[in-house]
């Protein structure tokens, strides 16, 4: 048994399969369409969601997990394990990190400590893996803590968008809102910095977006050793894997994957996204 349980929620989006072998509780955000609600990754695939996004006239919300859902997991967890440690999407973009500090003070008899990102995706994924692993080798809270913190400062993130429609429908769109009102054709880029969605370039095609995010990332990783990538996609398979092979012969990680963004990422980055995220040492 692990000292300390890593919780994260599900916008970390990392892979079911390594969910399960590193023991991660992931508490789920909530997809909210019309009269329905689905709890993400949970009572809606991806495959299931992109497919109903880009033919239903309805626009679908996302909410935060609330502070009693956290608390739940905590006490779940707390039966076997002496602390927690919290890893959450940034709380710029959603109120989950929030939600997590109001169940800590629901709580008593056990540590609890929350780290806020200020990021998104497999770059918070990468982060709570980072943690996860620590916990797997016995390491106590402090010591996990540490590692998630100094893995944080070691991450990125970079996305192409097919448009910017359901960022902006979604009321995330942040610093990228300069770009509003472009050609029709313009391919946004996007990154997170300082907690919120940035501009990072803009492309004609999606062929020269995804060149961009090569050409971009493999820089951003001159140098760097033991490189983790994951690549990135809303119904984009093949393109992704395709932008992922070549970064992969230029910048030589020691792992790479290819993880889908769930339902309620998808559901502000629209179909067609495609994306890189990064850990390095």
């Amino acid at each position: 048994m692990n000292k300390v349980a890593v919780v994260t929620d599900s916008t970390a989006t990392i892979p079911a399969d390594v969910i399960s072998d590193m023991g991660i509780h992931v508490v789920p955000l909530t997809l909210v369409w019309g009269e329905e609600t689905f709890l993400d990754g949970v009572e809606v695939t991806a495959e299931q969601f992109y497919e109903r996004l880009q033919s239903d006239t309805n626009f679908p919300s996302t909410t935060q997990p609330s502070a009693l859902e956290f608390e739940n997991a905590y006490k779940t967890v707390a039966d076997n394990h002496d602390s927690i440690l919290v890893i959450t999407i940034s709380s710029e973009l959603s109120g989950t990190y929030n939600s997590a500090v109001q169940a800590k003070e629901m709580m008593d008899g056990i540590d609890i400590e929350i780290i806020d990102t200020k990021t998104m995706s497999m770059s918070a994924g990468f982060i709570v893996l980072a943690a996860a692993m620590a916990a797997k080798e016995g390491k106590g809270l402090s010591e996990c803590a540490s590692i998630a913190k100094e893995a944080n400062d070691n991450v990125g993130v970079l996305v192409a968008l097919d448009t910017l429609e359901y960022l902006h429908r979604g009321g995330r769109i942040g610093g990228a809102r300069k770009l509003l009102g472009g050609a029709l054709n313009i391919k946004p880029i996007l990154t997170v910095q300082d907690g919120i969605v940035q501009d990072a370039g803009k492309v004609r095609t999606k062929k020269k977006a995804l060149r961009h995010l090569v050409d971009t990332v493999s820089a951003e990783l001159e140098g760097k050793t033991n490189i983790r990538l994951a690549g990135l996609h809303a119904s984009a398979y093949a393109d992704c894997e395709k932008m992922l092979g070549q970064l992969v012969d230029i910048v030589k990680p020691t792992q790479s994957l290819i993880t889908e963004l769930s339902p309620v990422v998808g559901a502000h980055a629209g179909p067609g996204a495609i994306g890189i995220a990064w850990i390095h040492d």
